[in-house]
């Protein structure tokens, strides 16, 4: 026990020495396309879809958060908003989870199971605290829960409804600040639009040091 204690005590020295100068999110990312790049390159449109969950009071405010951290990843993947003549539709999905740390002793903190990992889904999951997160400091303590996040990106050709890109990433780690963390998983489900690489892979960005 004694053992496990001090590893999990090098292990949040060296993030909270590391934090001081890099924080960089890594992402596993899977995508699925059929969206022809020229369609890119001519600026295609898309506006938000929303779940009727997602319309009014607090499902509406948690929706237009979230839509406020995939937009500058869907810009930058050459997406121009337009509510009013779009081609595409975007609908957003994000889930937050906290879990028990994997740094944690067992023997100490028995009470704390396996928490859910990833479901992928539309809309918000179960988990999504719409903010800067919760649960103390961005340091936990190594007794902290650990933070499961997953975010997902379905775009649709608004004329047929039919998919034409998917993409989905999830990230684990023991930072609470959703507003900073979430933007740059949206960054990488995006990378390589709209022609992106086959099977799962990871995509490592650093945070900007204003999020921080």
């Amino acid at each position: 026990m004694t053992i496990k204690r001090g590893l999990a005590a090098l292990f949040m020295l060296a993030a909270l020495s590391g934090c001081a100068t890099r924080w960089v999110v890594d992402s596993e990312v899977q995508s699925f396309s059929s969206l022809p790049a020229a369609d890119v390159a001519t600026g295609a449109t898309y506006r938000f879809e929303r779940l009727p969950s997602q319309r009014e009071g607090d499902g509406a405010r948690s929706a237009e958060a979230l839509e406020a951290m995939a937009a500058p990843a869907l810009e930058r993947a050459g997406l121009r908003r337009d509510d009013g003549s779009a081609r595409y539709t975007a609908q957003i999905g994000a889930r937050v989870t906290p879990s028990l740390s994997p740094w944690a002793d067992p023997w100490f903190y028995p009470a704390w199971g396996p928490g859910p990992r990833y479901g992928w889904g539309l809309g918000y999951g179960r988990g999504w605290y719409g903010g800067g997160g919760w649960y103390g400091p961005a340091f936990p303590q190594a007794s902290n829960p650990w933070y499961l996040r997953e975010v997902s990106v379905v775009l649709r050709e608004q004329a047929s409804n039919k998919v034409v890109y998917e993409t989905r990433a999830r990230n684990d780690g023991p930072y609470n600040l959703d507003a900073a963390v979430l933007p740059v998983m949206f960054q990488a489900a995006l990378q390589g639009f709209p022609n992106p690489p086959q099977g799962e892979r990871r995509v490592d960005i650093e945070i900007p040091p204003a999020a921080k």
